[in-house]
């Protein structure tokens, strides 16, 4: 992902917005838009970071991790280790019966069609992803991993 892109683009906005003044203004805006690259660059980290936090609470297996290479950020999925494979619907060995009430049921029934499988497989989907220890909210504040190279 190219962050200068972005970095430049949020520079160029601010010197348009002080085009509106005499040369001056235009100046101060050049140094200030020079001085604030290095913050724009680390918030747009922060994004990035909180981007792949809130697709790892919604994958069912595995995580996203902000990697920076040459310089630029990218969104890697990493698979967990030793995860088991998917269980398919014919190796269940239990059943239960759950009654929804009828505005829960059709959220449900949207939210499966939006993701392409049936209602009981969202389910199983969403108890599987929520019973994960590893996917339980930690008290503390985020964590970022992630390596760099050069």
């Amino acid at each position: 992902m190219n962050v200068a892109a972005y970095v430049e683009a949020l520079q160029q906005d601010l010197a348009n917005v002080a085009g509106v003044g005499d040369e001056a203004v235009a100046e101060a805006a050049r140094r200030i838009a020079a001085a604030l690259e290095s913050s724009l660059r680390l918030r747009l980290m922060d994004a990035l970071g909180e981007a792949a936090a809130e697709l790892t609470n919604q994958l069912p297996d595995g995580h996203v991790e902000v990697r920076v290479a040459a310089g630029e950020p990218e969104l890697v999925y990493v698979p967990d280790p030793g995860a088991p494979a998917p269980t398919s619907l014919e190796d269940l060995s239990a059943r239960i019966t759950l009654r929804l009430p009828e505005t829960l049921k059709t959220i449900v029934d949207a939210a499966a069609q939006e993701a392409g499988v049936s209602a009981n497989t969202w389910l199983l989907q969403q108890i599987t992803r929520s019973a994960d220890p590893k996917r339980r909210p930690h008290k503390g504040g985020r964590r970022m991993t992630g390596y760099g190279q050069g």
